[in-house]
């Protein structure tokens, strides 16, 4: 059996479905609540205010807050 395939059905690129802004904002909202939270414990937690007591979260932290540029002693 010999089989052609030199006539194919010429087909559309497939173009993904656009995203409502509405959908977006609570993700963005969530990653911007999430990420001063993060920034909170590397950069401030331990220190003037500081919402858990002992050093638990500092040294969890502690690579990380000299790698951004905080000062913690």
């Amino acid at each position: 059996m010999n089989y052609s395939f030199s006539h194919s059905i010429p087909v559309a690129p497939a173009r993904p479905d656009a995203i409502p802004l509405r959908a977006l904002v609570p993700w963005a909202v969530f990653g911007l609540i999430l990420s001063a939270l993060l920034l909170y414990f590397v950069g401030a937690e331990q220190g003037a205010v500081s919402l858990v007591s002992g050093h638990a979260v500092h040294e969890f932290v502690h690579d990380g807050r000299h790698l951004l540029g905080f000062p913690c002693h």
